[in-house]
């Protein structure tokens, strides 16, 4: 199983389980027997979209996923705690801007899935060193934190990060799904 459907799986699982408080409905039995013989079913699948770039847009608070020129997904996201400007160095919790890639997931993160941004560049590491400061990285699109701190409306109405790029929890199982690896993304003003 490979990291994409075990990520569906494990999100599917929890959704189920925090909208039932861990508890899942058992139906009622049937009345009449029921049949095991299996009936043609006609599926109707959705082709997903195909996605070749990610643009984010820190003062829009947006997300896009785009295939060529066209946008196929948008989505809200909060930043970190100081997002107007530059990512410089390790503690400033700016999200950074430029161009980078989408180079790693983690299914295991502390937060509600990772993908890890290719932070920080040349250019990061040439203006950081210039300051002898350190660049800082860990930069990632991901969901909401497994232990919560506050309320989850906090999460959504806030700039909360350390310098990532945070969405919903569903939102994040969409992206996960229909980003491929080493996607490039931008990360504009």
């Amino acid at each position: 199983m490979n990291f994409r459907n075990l990520a569906l799986s494990l999100a599917l699982a929890g959704a189920a389980a925090a909208a039932y408080g861990d508890a899942v409905p058992v139906p009622e039995p049937a009345s009449e027997p029921v049949s095991l013989r299996s009936e043609p079913v006609a599926l109707q699948t959705e082709t997903l979209p195909s996605v070749d770039r990610v643009l984010v847009k820190k003062s829009e608070r947006r997300m896009y996923l785009m295939h060529g020129g066209n946008v196929v997904r948008t989505y809200r996201v909060s930043l970190g705690l100081s997002p107007v400007g530059q990512k410089e160095r390790s503690g400033d919790f700016r999200t950074p801007e430029g161009t980078y890639r989408l180079d790693l997931r983690n299914p295991h993160s502390d937060f509600f899935l990772s993908i890890k941004v290719s932070y920080p560049n040349e250019q990061d590491v040439k203006r950081a060193r210039a300051r002898h400061w350190d660049t800082g990285g860990s930069i990632m699109i991901h969901g909401m934190p497994n232990l919560m701190k506050h309320d989850p409306d906090y999460y959504l109405s806030h700039d909360w990060t350390d310098g990532c790029i945070a969405v919903s929890n569903s939102d994040m199982v969409e992206i996960w799904m229909l980003v491929p690896d080493d996607v490039p993304i931008e990360i504009a003003p």
